[in-house]
């Protein structure tokens, strides 16, 4: 642990399992006071993983967490994120948007109920909490916006297309990741110059989340699999990074490898042993 966030107040969206409860922890190693937001407080019907869990681990580091039950696709409960993360720790210096919605169907007949909350969650949630933290990191001259973004963005080769695996299937949410892609460039370039960075990163192989492996299962080989902390460690970065390093959309392990990153284990104590893998 190196305490660099030490003093600031991060959110991050969909911390109840994953990507985002990896995020929060490792956040919470560095010293960061935490409000954690996500639909589960205690248990899914499917899915391991809560608000609570991810709390209590951030906790073992000593930091203040607020726990926030939200919803992402209803846009009144998640108005009441930021409001309440002010009230318990203040302004917020770091945003992390990971929440998100993946509804894997062909095109030819996805409803347009669907679409709307795809877009809901992907697009529009972001960029209300991203609206309402602007104006005190701003009054501050400093802030650090991070949007996870996916390889499903990517248009397909071909034709002949390769449709196999999840590729036939997840055209919608790759639509609504490169327009979260585009309006993070647009929104960096109106905010550079008073000193809030903000920036996309993917993660290059598929990290294994409980809903990745939901989906997945032992589909894929080792080297189309990266570590969760590898995916956590580029974040960590985009959330301490300069001033000049905002606009970026970013590919987890390029950044790690360009920049030089240790990938550590989520408490921060040692290197994580298999550094980029699993």
């Amino acid at each position: 642990m190196s305490d660099r966030l030490v003093g600031r107040h991060a959110i991050v969206t969909g911390a109840s399992r994953g990507i985002g409860a990896g995020i929060a922890r490792r956040l919470a190693a560095e010293g960061a006071k935490l409000t954690i937001a996500a639909r589960t407080l205690e248990s899914h019907p499917t899915l391991n993983g809560s608000l609570n869990e991810t709390a209590e681990a951030c906790r073992e580091h000593g930091v203040a967490v607020e726990v926030v039950v939200a919803d992402m696709a209803d846009a009144d409960s998640r108005a009441a994120v930021v409001p309440a993360a002010v009230a318990a720790n203040g302004p917020v210096d770091i945003l992390v948007n990971n929440a998100a919605a993946a509804i894997y169907q062909s095109l030819t007949d996805y409803p347009l109920k669907r679409r709307r909350l795809m877009t809901e969650i992907n697009v529009q949630a972001p960029f209300d909490l991203t609206q309402q933290v602007l104006g005190s990191m701003e009054e501050r001259g400093e802030g650090w916006i991070v949007n996870l973004s996916s390889g499903s963005k990517h248009h397909p080769d071909g034709p002949p297309y390769d449709l196999g695996g999840v590729r036939g299937v997840y055209g919608w949410y790759g639509a609504t990741k490169a327009m979260l892609d585009r309006a993070t460039t647009a929104l960096a370039s109106e905010v550079q110059s008073v000193g809030i960075r903000l920036n996309c990163v993917e993660p290059r192989a598929a990290v294994m989340s409980e809903g990745a492996e939901a989906v997945l299962g032992n589909s894929l080989s080792p080297e189309q699999i990266e570590s969760l902390e590898a995916m956590v460690e580029s974040v960590l970065f985009l959330c301490d990074c300069g001033p000049d390093h905002t606009g970026n959309l970013e590919v987890s392990l390029d950044l790690v490898e360009r920049e030089a990153i240790t990938v550590m284990a989520l408490d921060g104590a040692s290197p994580h042993p298999n550094g980029i893998r699993p």
